[in-house]
């Protein structure tokens, strides 16, 4: 029997890892790119397949560029002869002062966040349609809510969600279009420092914040896209916030 297919964009640490775990454990093949972590892209990929034997590939794949995202959709589709789900997990993510943003800023959030997304997600619509499957964008809290100093990176991710309920129609009815919007899963870097005072004092205001009183797991997220992929049959153009109820606050 043919094996499903999962292919995912920036898999090869953090929550990508967890999601292509996930897929994995439950019987798919995985394909991810990966931008700069080569290192732990191949040795996620050996692991898999020593548990399954051909059943993960990575490819490196730069989501700003046109020409690379075709060339890593076009290199799946050779290898695995087949996609099932789409998850758009690739994100650059750094602030951008207003009145001081430049356009190579612009063009970087923009494209690894929504851009690539859209086309990468266009190149496959005829075999997912094929295959009656599904996407997945991971999207963020902040494209309800503007992060201060990041407004770039907010408005690519507000267009990430628009561009999910508008697939979620072009697709219809053969394919569902959905995201998953994670809240605090990890610490933020200036707040990683446990042996300094001010940062446990931050820690403590930010899970204030937070009506579960405490960060998430990445595995959280790799539950929630599973569900959306997989499970959720009736569900298409809507973002599912996994965050502690953050967004209440």
């Amino acid at each position: 029997m043919e094996r499903r297919v999962m292919v995912i964009t920036g898999g090869a640490i953090r929550i990508g890892a967890s999601i292509v775990r996930k897929f994995h454990a439950q019987g798919f093949d995985v394909a991810l790119s990966y931008r700069q972590s080569e290192s732990p892209a191949r040795a996620l990929v050996a692991e898999l397949n020593t548990l399954r034997a051909d059943s993960a590939s990575c490819w490196q794949a730069e989501m700003t560029d046109a020409a690379s995202v075709s060339a890593f959709g076009s290199a799946v589709l050779a290898h695995h002869g087949r996609v099932d789900v789409l998850i758009n997990n690739a994100s650059s993510f750094y602030p951008t002062d207003y009145g001081h943003s430049t356009q190579s800023q612009w063009d970087d959030l923009i494209g690894s966040n929504l851009r690539g997304a859209y086309f990468l997600t266009q190149q496959f619509s005829a075999e997912l349609v094929a295959r009656r499957g599904a996407v997945v964008n991971l999207i963020d809290t902040h494209a309800d809510r503007a992060l201060t100093r990041h407004p770039i990176y907010s408005i690519a991710k507000a267009g990430l969600k628009a561009m999910t309920r508008a697939l979620a129609i072009e697709l219809a009815p053969h394919v569902r279009a959905n995201g998953v919007a994670p809240g605090a899963i990890l610490w933020p870097p200036s707040l990683e420092d446990a042996s300094d005072p001010a940062v446990m004092e931050g820690r403590q205001k930010m899970l204030k914040g937070i009506p579960l009183g405490a960060l998430g797991h990445a595995q959280d997220i790799a539950e929630a896209a599973y569900f959306l992929a997989c499970e959720a049959s009736y569900i298409t153009g809507q973002m599912l916030k996994v965050d502690g109820g953050r967004s209440l606050a």
